[in-house]
């Protein structure tokens, strides 16, 4: 069994595709470029392909992580050049890896999650001034709305960074570097909406960060 690591883009024309459509839309390609998949074993053995992170609604990915489980060995260029004539507009190879079978899962690994968040700008200073206050405090207890019930959290423990990238001609863009485990993972909106600011234009996740080694 080859296990290789893609990194690939999510853009626009795909950004409102669900986690679970995204994979099949991968499926699809893979089966269409001839990739034989290894497959899980047990009553209901599904193909071994699994996403670092699901990306949410609306947003777009520069830096997404996927693993692939092949049946025969084959070369990340080899891979990539199969592949790819096989996507769909909105989906884009970026670099294919060879990884150690034992390396431990995509899931286990990431730890955070930067995005470019553009919003109607307030004004730099003032801009810097509401990041500058949110990353002083110690904790931040935050709610939302869910399809399950009310959420509670502490929001300021899953920021790890905030900084201006850009603020000029009536818009903003603010990095962030939010936690992305099994702990919890920061949501741009809700710290756009913590910050005092109006919804976000566009976010777009553009690293996720694995554990070191």
């Amino acid at each position: 069994m080859n296990r290789l690591r893609i990194r690939f883009k999510r853009g626009a024309e795909l950004k409102f595709v669900s986690h679970l459509d995204l994979i099949r839309v991968w499926h699809r390609a893979l089966r269409r470029a001839g990739v034989k998949l290894a497959f899980s074993e047990g009553f209901n053995p599904h193909p071994k392909l699994s996403l670092a992170a699901p990306l949410a609604l609306g947003v777009t990915g520069e830096a997404e992580l996927m693993d692939v489980y092949t049946v025969n060995p084959m070369a990340g260029v080899a891979f990539s050049q199969a592949v790819s004539p096989e996507l769909p507009r909105g989906l884009e190879i970026v670099q294919t890896l060879a990884i150690p079978l034992e390396v431990p899962s995509l899931q286990a690994q990431v730890r955070f999650a930067e995005y470019a968040v553009t919003v109607a700008s307030p004004g730099g200073e003032m801009l810097q001034s509401s990041l500058d206050r949110m990353l002083a405090v110690q904790s931040l207890p935050w709610q939302h709305q869910r399809d399950t019930g009310v959420k509670r959290y502490d929001l300021r423990r899953l920021v790890d960074g905030l900084w201006v990238i850009r603020a000029d001609g009536g818009e903003a863009v603010i990095g962030m570097k939010l936690c992305c485990d099994s702990t919890g993972a920061g949501r741009p909106e809700q710290v756009t909406r913590a910050l005092g600011l109006t919804e976000p234009l566009s976010i777009r996740r553009t690293r996720l960060i694995l554990q070191a080694g």
